[in-house]
């Protein structure tokens, strides 16, 4: 492997959503040597693609951030989206997110008074943009994150029969919800932006309130917020 292939590995090891990683945990994942992991990872702490945190741990770091910000498609849709972020946040007073599928996982594009920041990883099937991504999405996504449900809060919903049944009304046009499911108090409401040539959504947006009426009463807004966002994008991202 070459240098280049052996430090992006080195970065490869927190694709899981890891916060942060020990040293040791760095090298076993990558199956590097340790004088080497260290030698790599020192490279990358003085490059600004790691962070050295307190505890001695390692987590990604903010140039990372900073180059996937540029990636052309996704700068778009940040740009375009940010007024549309502002007016649902402004008209129901909730905090709104904005976000997309990685892989198999949700990221957190953008936001506005969440408490997830911008960059963020969370579970595809313990949140309401994350079952948009599912219900829409290919069935090996399904059957991949179906395999291996974890319960993030009481409330997170495990069994795959139910959660199809939620697949099959987000597909019939529903919004989709999620009641307390990746944290405790807050129930997410999410509406598709897109859709891409796929047929999927190429985005999500989302609004988080504190019950289930309070959720209830921004869908309107949402849906009225994620339709506009979808036409002022079509067809930039329509391919």
């Amino acid at each position: 492997m070459s240098a280049v292939g052996r430090a992006l590995s080195v970065l490869d090891v927190f694709a899981d959503g890891s916060a942060s990683l020990r040293l040791t945990t760095i090298a076993a994942r990558s199956s590097l040597p340790l004088p080497t992991a260290l030698r790599l990872v020192r490279e990358l702490v003085a490059w600004g693609g790691l962070e050295r945190q307190a505890d001695g741990s390692y987590r990604l770091g903010t140039r990372l951030w900073v180059l996937g910000g540029q990636v052309p498609c996704q700068r778009r849709l940040t740009d375009a989206a940010q007024p549309y972020l502002r007016g649902l946040r402004t008209a129901t007073g909730r905090a709104v997110a904005l976000t997309s599928l990685d892989g198999n996982r949700l990221l957190v594009v953008d936001e506005l008074g969440a408490a997830v920041s911008r960059g963020s990883h969370l579970p595809l099937h313990a949140t309401a943009a994350g079952k948009l991504f599912l219900a829409h999405g290919p069935d090996a996504l399904r059957q991949q994150v179906l395999s291996d449900l974890v319960r993030v809060t009481p409330y997170t919903v495990t069994a795959p029969g139910l959660l199809h049944r939620q697949f099959a009304d987000i597909r019939g046009g529903s919004l989709a919800i999620a009641k307390e499911e990746r944290r405790l108090g807050e129930v997410e409401i999410a509406a598709p932006v897109g859709p891409t040539s796929d047929g999927g959504p190429a985005a999500a947006l989302s609004v988080t309130a504190p019950s289930v009426p309070a959720a209830r009463r921004a869908m309107p807004l949402l849906a009225a917020t994620a339709a506009a966002l979808t036409a002022h994008l079509i067809p930039s991202i329509s391919g």
